[in-house]
């Protein structure tokens, strides 16, 4: 079974007892939309967090978040084949995997399109603490192109997976109060509702904004786990899934 979950930002417990809990095993995958914080802070903290994982059975399928270091600049990472996309991984930590932006991940019969990378609103905060911060948390041109081919390509997706949300779906309730929203930079969110507008998709699911909510076909997710049953439950999944557990 495939669940979805997000932003745990460097937190082994909720999706160790989550996997505990439902006794998954390797045939399981757990998709964490963003922000795993385990290529943090670059030092033990990250390896206490990836130590933790490897413990776990099920494969967890990391995507790009604001807060955290992309795997191809770090010298640690390798690149291999998995479920028809890229993905990086460590040979220390096999399980845990992170997916190459715009590549297309057949998971279960499932085609999962993947678009991570957002605009930290904490930017400055975190630069004037001197806390990490990383200039190409939003997708670059490059590899914004990417996800446009593949998308042209490949209109008709299963689950759309991203960190952040369409323009169009932002949560204004998740507005941090003491944020200027004159200064966040939307450009993201923006070129995510010209990539929507341009896909026939069943699921979209994104994390980012520390809520749970769904508007339509897309759910945000926080600490809570949606499980590809519940997105597709005419399917015969042979068990079924969980939907909104801790």
């Amino acid at each position: 079974m495939i669940y979805y979950t997000g932003d745990p930002h460097g937190s082994k417990h909720e999706i160790t007892r989550f996997c505990n809990r439902l006794r998954l095993t390797d045939k399981d995958i757990i998709v964490v939309l963003g922000d795993v914080g385990a290529n943090y802070y670059g030092d033990e903290r990250d390896c206490e967090l990836k130590r933790a994982f490897r413990r776990l059975k099920p494969a967890i399928l990391c995507i790009h978040g604001n807060h955290e270091m992309r795997p191809a600049k770090l010298p640690t990472y390798k690149t291999k084949e998995w479920c028809g996309g890229t993905v990086w991984y460590e040979e220390e930590y096999p399980n845990l995997l992170f997916a190459r932006d715009g590549d297309i991940f057949t998971i279960e019969g499932l085609k999962h399109l993947v678009i991570g990378g957002a605009y930290s609103v904490d930017k400055y905060y975190r630069l004037m603490r001197g806390y990490n911060w990383w200039p190409d948390e939003q997708p670059s041109d490059e590899i914004k192109a990417y996800v446009e081919e593949q998308v042209k390509r490949n209109p008709r997706i299963d689950v759309v997976l991203t960190h952040t949300c369409p323009y169009r779906y932002e949560p204004v309730e998740a507005f941090l109060p003491m944020i200027n929203q004159d200064t966040v930079d939307a450009s993201t969110e923006r070129w995510l509702d010209e990539i929507e507008a341009q896909l026939d998709y069943d699921a979209w699911m994104c994390g980012h904004w520390h809520i749970n909510k769904r508007i339509k076909k897309l759910h945000f997710l926080f600490h809570d786990f949606d499980s590809a049953a519940q997105l597709f439950p005419d399917r015969n999944w042979g068990g079924g899934g969980v939907s909104n557990e801790h």
